[in-house]
């Protein structure tokens, strides 16, 4: 996980400074200005700046041993920054979705075919961690070796 927020972090930044349009204003959930239309520059740093928040409690809750939780979190930490490079993009709202590689293909950042293959093991981090029928199996897996590969 630590490679994609780097690797995504590094290149929204790099299209925030390319663009010049993006400077930090003060937070706004949902992005919206008086006259009802879109603000996409708040939306933009809306999920840039919760995705810091969630990288550190990523981080918490692998130091805790909360593994399946580390996993989970880290998954809303890759899918909030590729929302953000989608609204750069676009200048329109992120679509709703967990699947990161969809994601990937919507922010128009370049991935490798590992890479990408990579986001499909941990969308399913979200998946395995939401639904019962999941979680047992998922929790097992969690050790403390296989969250840290990830």
């Amino acid at each position: 996980m630590d490679y994609f927020y780097k690797f995504i972090k590094s290149k929204a930044l790099y299209n925030v400074i390319y663009t010049g349009n993006y400077e930090t204003k003060e937070f706004c959930i949902f992005g919206f200005m008086e006259n009802g239309s879109a603000d996409f520059d708040k939306i933009y740093n809306y999920w840039y700046n919760t995705s810091d928040t969630d990288y550190s409690t990523m981080i918490n809750l692998y130091t805790s041993k909360d593994y399946h939780w580390a996993l989970f979190i880290g998954h809303i930490v890759l899918e909030k920054l590729l929302k953000a490079a989608i609204v750069i993009k676009t200048k329109s709202h992120a679509p709703y979705t967990h699947d990161l590689r969809r994601l990937s293909k919507l922010s128009g950042l370049i991935f490798e075919r590992q890479h990408l293959e990579w986001l499909d093991t941990i969308t399913t981090f979200n998946l395995n961690t939401r639904y019962d029928t999941y979680k047992q199996e998922f929790y097992k897996k969690c050790t403390p070796e296989f969250t840290l590969v990830w």
